[in-house]
């Protein structure tokens, strides 16, 4: 079992060399500058690695960039085997990223929530307060008199 240390340092290497060779190495149509790798993923025993991509474009660009890469699959493998230099190259899995998604989702319940404090902000320029425009009670001059221990009449209360 190797340690994560080394677990992170292959993942590292992957990522750099797979895009490197999308970007240079890999003369698929279907590829081209679409793709984007955004996370790679080693488990413990440096086996199998999970690469994340994204694609830019519609679903149909999606589909062929996975088609694409599951092609060059074993070029890419072949390419990490030589520039990390391990006793077992790790088996390679494509898994399209969500981020642009989430990302998306989060992109539009900001747009509503700005949209909600515009309509708020519209609805109270001109409105005026329910009570008081201070709501906080502030001792009236007959109370303060009464405060100190006298009557009306001035004479302190025993």
């Amino acid at each position: 079992m190797a340690d994560n240390a080394r677990a992170k340092k292959l993942a590292d290497l992957i990522r750099e060399v797979v895009a490197e060779k999308l970007q240079r190495g890999v003369k698929d149509p279907r590829l081209g500058t679409h793709v984007t790798i955004t996370d790679t993923r080693v488990t413990g025993d440096l086996r199998e690695a999970t690469v994340f991509y994204t694609v830019y474009g519609d679903d149909e660009d999606r589909a062929s960039a996975a088609a694409g890469l599951e092609s060059a699959k074993g070029v890419l493998r072949s390419a990490v085997g030589r520039a990390a230099g391990t006793k077992f190259t790790p088996t390679l899995t494509f898994v399209a990223d969500a981020l642009p998604e989430n990302a998306k989702t989060i992109e539009d319940l900001l747009e509503k929530a700005r949209t909600s404090d515009a309509h708020v902000r519209e609805v109270s320029s001109g409105a005026q307060y329910a009570g008081d425009a201070d709501p906080y009670k502030k001792p009236d001059e007959d109370d303060a008199d009464d405060a100190d221990g006298s009557d009306e009449d001035g004479d302190a209360s025993a």
